[in-house]
């Protein structure tokens, strides 16, 4: 299977992959079939990311060391025990990841749902018929073309609170302020071919296909990759103040497998003319659930997301990563009706773009998941260790 996007051979995609022989991490440029290393030219995603022209620099690099790229991707999708090779990491280091959440009208509508069915998914299938009907009717039907916090959306706002229908997802979906959380702690993120994690006592959980942003210090969009930021359903359903038990646990946060930069090939607008597909296949009961996300959806621009994330009033010096959010909720049902959609143990997870490629996980528990070890600590005694942190002007 390959990760690769379809027009890879004129893309500039970057990623990391841990290598055995520096006990670390890696950075590599995909030229042609080859990963090359070019950690020369970082040592870290997050510094090469800062430089004005990020693909110079890792072009700049010779080809004196790297590895097949097919061979890698292949390692990575049947990881057993620690790699004697090299595999695939997240493409993403210091920077710190966020996320965007109801930025697309029917997603919205599933957190609204979430919420009044109090974490039951056998409660949802009503209530979606019910308070989508009355949303509906409340705005003509005219959700998905609403632009957060304009006339019309604050028209919305006042009917649906007429109707006893307003809900802190439909404040962040339609008003003023977009919802920006930290999804994962820096350097927790898993890549493509990793487990990904849900708790073992969420019973209603369920993938976010999603484009995520590269962004550096001075917020400069530089590239984009997919993501995977799973959510527990049941969790954030209770309560939103269980939104970070709900999101972040371990290896619950992929993104992947490469980091595509921005160029006059992959543009911001063809950014926002993505579509993702999302194809789940179970692996005790043969269950397959096919989804959809298009980018043309989305309620709130990326750069608008990126200003309310950085600015005066917040500053990453090291970057970030930026889930845009996911137009995907899954409600097809699993097991009997009115029951939904929800993980079991084992699922094949795939997330694809034509132009970012293609992202895959399989589920397990979050308790049980291979542990994340190597923090920022490990990052600094590794690179410290390869010589690669003399030159402060690289770093």
């Amino acid at each position: 299977m390959t990760l690769l996007p379809e027009d890879s051979a004129t893309a500039t995609l970057l990623g990391r992959v841990f290598d055995p022989e520096s006990d670390g991490p890696c950075l590599v440029q995909l030229r042609g079939e080859r990963l090359v290393d070019v950690t020369a030219a970082g040592p870290t995603l997050s510094a090469l990311l800062a430089l004005d022209d990020p693909a110079s620099a890792a072009g700049a690099i010779p080809d004196h060391r790297g590895w097949d790229v097919r061979a890698v991707m292949a390692r990575s999708l049947d990881r057993r025990g620690t790699p004697s090779e090299p595999v695939l990491l997240a493409p993403c280091d210091l920077q710190v990841v966020k996320a965007c959440g109801v930025t697309f009208a029917g997603s919205m509508i599933e957190r609204v749902i979430e919420e009044r069915a109090k974490g039951d998914p056998a409660e949802a299938a009503s209530l979606r018929a019910r308070i989508g009907g009355a949303i509906g009717g409340a705005i003509g039907g005219a959700l998905n073309r609403l632009r957060p916090g304009s006339p019309e959306a604050l028209a919305a706002k006042t009917a649906l609170i007429r109707e006893g229908l307003w809900s802190q997802y439909l404040e962040v979906g339609i008003g003023t302020d977009a919802e920006i959380f930290t999804k994962a702690p820096v350097l927790s993120s898993v890549g493509a071919g990793d487990e990904i994690g849900v708790l073992s006592t969420s019973a209603w959980n369920n993938p976010e296909p999603e484009v995520v942003l590269a962004v550096d210090g001075q917020g400069r969009i530089k590239g984009a990759s997919l993501g995977n930021d799973v959510n527990l359903r049941d969790y954030e359903g209770r309560s939103a103040l269980l939104l970070g038990k709900a999101k972040d646990n371990n290896a619950s946060c992929a993104i992947g497998p490469f980091l595509r930069l921005l160029d006059d090939r992959f543009t911001l607008d063809d950014l926002r003319g993505l579509t993702l597909d999302l194809t789940v296949t179970g692996a005790s009961d043969g269950f397959v659930l096919r989804g959809h996300s298009s980018m043309r959806e989305i309620s709130r621009d990326p750069e608008d997301l990126v200003r309310q994330a950085i600015g005066a009033h917040h500053r990453y010096p090291d970057g970030f990563m930026l889930f845009l959010g996911t137009l995907f909720a899954p409600v097809q049902d699993r097991d009997q009706p009115g029951s939904g959609f929800t993980h079991r143990q084992g699922d094949l997870v795939e997330i694809a773009s034509q132009r970012l490629g293609r992202l895959v996980n399989r589920v397990g528990h979050a308790e049980t998941a291979p542990p994340w070890q190597f923090g920022i600590g490990a990052l600094m005694r590794n690179l410290a260790a390869r010589g690669l942190l003399h030159d402060e002007r690289r770093f």
